[in-house]
């Protein structure tokens, strides 16, 4: 019954600021990392950010660093993505998964076992 489910994309303005939710269910979410990653049109797949569980160790990839903040709320078993000045190259569908329990590659897809479904983000004007 494990599931991930990404909410708040949608068509943003370039400079907007959205905040992506994803929502855990079956399992608890406090005892994992979790990762967001993207995939723009014609693009592979890329590791956006990550969140250790407990929130103590926290990485971005180089593009983002400084617009987006990745958080979590465990009470509520949803990780976020507050994205800041967004710029055309941030569209992409916007994915959440969870990190295993083993390995250091953090923006490594294969690292990730169970995936959610996705959310669009389309910036333009």
């Amino acid at each position: 019954q494990l599931q991930l489910v990404e909410s708040g994309g949608g068509l943003v303005q370039p400079g907007g600021s959205p905040r992506l939710s994803c929502a855990a269910s079956g399992f608890s979410l406090r005892d994992y990392g979790i990762g967001w990653f993207r995939q723009a049109p014609g693009k592979e797949r890329e590791g956006v950010s990550y969140i250790s569980n407990g929130a103590l160790f926290i990485k971005y990839t180089d593009s983002v660093k400084g617009r987006f903040t990745i958080s979590r709320d465990n009470a509520e078993n949803t990780v976020y993505l507050q994205m800041n000045s967004l710029k055309p190259e941030d569209t992409g569908v916007y994915y959440c998964a969870r990190k295993v329990l083993y390995g250091s590659e953090y923006f490594e897809a294969s690292k990730y076992d169970y995936w959610g479904q996705g959310t669009q983000v389309t910036v333009s004007s």
